[in-house]
């Protein structure tokens, strides 16, 4: 038996294909929306996943101010941050968040779902939000996804 010929081919950075995908938001629910856009960022979705190297695509993701979510989650859910002060605890809900801008919304879903250190933040650099249906990077070429 050969055994060189059963080496596991691992991929890094430089040797992964990479592609575009654009996802529309409209009537999404974002948790499943999230989810589905974190598997695309971390390589999940191809047979060469290496869970070591950012070796995943890129994501345009639009219309994110219609998405939906679920029961009352529109007020009861709290987005928690510390400023770094005592008493310095601040709640958000999504609504006051959407208020600010809807591409927050789903960026903090997305992020949540991806590693916490060095990894996960070259991934998010992939992830590009928009409110509405206009974008700029056409020259791209993304292919439009449907989950």
């Amino acid at each position: 038996m050969d055994t060189l010929s059963y080496k596991t081919q691992t991929v890094s950075k430089e040797t992964s294909e990479r592609k575009w995908y654009l996802v529309d938001a409209t009537d999404m629910v974002l948790g499943r929306l999230s989810s589905e856009v974190a598997k695309i960022l971390r390589g999940k979705n191809k047979p060469s996943f290496t869970p070591h190297a950012d070796c995943g695509d890129s994501v345009i993701v639009i219309n994110t101010d219609k998405v939906k979510l679920t029961g009352k989650k529109w007020t009861d859910k709290e987005y928690i941050h510390y400023t770094g002060y005592p008493g310095g605890q601040r709640k958000q809900s999504p609504l006051e968040l959407k208020s600010k801008s809807s591409t927050l919304l789903v960026e903090k879903a997305v992020r949540g779902m991806l590693p916490k250190n060095k990894l996960g933040r070259a991934l998010f650099k992939n992830l590009k939000v928009f409110e509405g249906a206009e974008h700029n990077h056409e020259a791209q070429n993304p292919t439009e996804i449907k989950f």
